[in-house]
């Protein structure tokens, strides 16, 4: 006599979720093995502690003008930095420009994340038109170069934080939104996506708990790019006269010293310098998970 029994999908098919626990110590334990990615996790720490403090370390509105004009690192122990044209606190300008470079790159990174990650996932699942129409509307997006179409979109509303942000994460989205559809394109026919359908799951609760978990680890260590491309456009929209004439960044402070690049080149090679470390940190940081979170790297 056999017995008819209702589907169960085997262990081993939900890679992620049986053993989550498991496979972020695996993966924690290889980046905390990866001395660059340390090196990365580590500056990237610093400059964000940095960001937070600006406002008690340096509690003045760091565009008031409280020192004497072009005073040399080391000049002045009040202003160790030194000062610019304007006799504004280096220092004070490095710290506050933190919060907004690396505020820019996050929200930025996040606004692309959402929109790739919706469109990919959709065109990936479900294929068909919706795969065609989806792509149609990507490649749209990066025929333009990306940074004309930033500096277009800030051109055509006013030049401030919010729209800054805004533009930069419309114009870098297409590159996620093709790396989750090609994730999602290799998992919809997956045994565990299969018995997900066939216990009768939502195509939303199968996307977002079943197919997501899986495709995530590409997407985190792209996202360390998207970050560090999205500090670079802020500052070359800030070193073009196209940033927020109301927050300091480092990109402004290197706009306002290159035409004292000769006479006191400090103006733009402390700015300078800090967004080479910001950019090198999240460099870094994204190789090391790009080794820590792909297996048959970690297993070497």
């Amino acid at each position: 006599m056999t017995l008819s029994l209702p589907f169960s999908p085997p262990a081993a098919a939900r890679p992620v979720a049986h053993h989550p626990v498991s496979a972020r110590r695996a993966a924690w334990r290889a980046l905390s093995r990866n001395p660059s990615a340390m090196t990365g996790l580590a500056l990237l720490l610093a400059m964000t502690v940095l960001a937070l403090l600006a406002p008690w370390l340096y509690p003045g509105d760091p565009l008031d003008m409280v020192a004497a004009p072009l005073l040399w690192p080391g000049q002045d122990a009040a202003f160790p930095l030194g000062s610019d044209s304007m006799g504004r606190d280096v220092a004070a300008g490095l710290a506050h420009g933190a919060r907004v470079s690396l505020q820019v790159g996050a929200v930025a990174a996040a606004v692309s994340l959402s929109i790739g990650v919706a469109v990919g996932a959709a065109a990936g699942y479900f294929g068909g038109w919706v795969d065609s129409a989806l792509m149609r509307l990507t490649v749209l997006f990066q025929t333009v170069p990306s940074f004309l179409l930033v500096v277009v979109i800030v051109a055509i509303g006013q030049p401030s934080l919010p729209v800054i942000v805004l533009a930069i994460g419309l114009a870098s989205w297409p590159v996620i939104a093709r790396l989750v559809r090609a994730e999602f394109r290799g998992l919809r026919e997956a045994e565990f996506v299969l018995a997900a359908r066939s216990q009768g799951f939502g195509h939303l609760r199968i996307i977002v708990q079943e197919m997501l978990p899986n495709a995530l680890p590409p997407v985190i260590v792209t996202t360390s790019v998207l970050v560090a491309s999205a500090i670079l456009v802020e500052s070359a929209l800030s070193f073009l006269g196209l940033g927020d004439p109301n927050a300091v960044s480092w990109g402004s402070m290197i706009g306002e010293g290159r035409e004292l690049l000769r006479t006191a080149w400090y103006l733009t090679a402390l700015p300078g310098g800090a967004i080479v470390l910001a950019v090198l940190a999240l460099n870094l940081l994204g190789d090391g998970l790009n080794d820590a979170l792909n297996p048959r790297l970690r297993s070497r």
